[in-house]
């Protein structure tokens, strides 16, 4: 009788622990997947500020460089 009650108590104890594993282990995934669509998110914030910050810095080279050639032209007159 003490056999068949030890059994049925490590059965029982074995149930309950492959239900915690199982919610563990969805636990875990859950984490995951936000981690990854987390990291995805932040990689294409990423790539737009560089895309901004590219743009920005062309646009302020193409300035420099307009202002760079554009020369002022002086007229002297000499009287004759």
């Amino acid at each position: 009788m003490r056999k068949i009650i030890l059994a049925a108590a490590i059965a029982g104890a074995a149930l309950s622990l492959t239900a915690c594993s199982e919610k563990t282990e969805d636990a875990t995934s859950e984490a995951a997947d936000s981690a990854a669509a987390d990291a995805a998110a932040n990689a294409d914030a990423a790539a737009t500020a560089v895309t901004d910050a590219t743009t920005d810095a062309a646009a302020a080279t193409s300035e420099a460089v307009d202002g760079a050639t554009t020369t002022e032209t002086t007229t002297t007159t000499t009287a004759q």
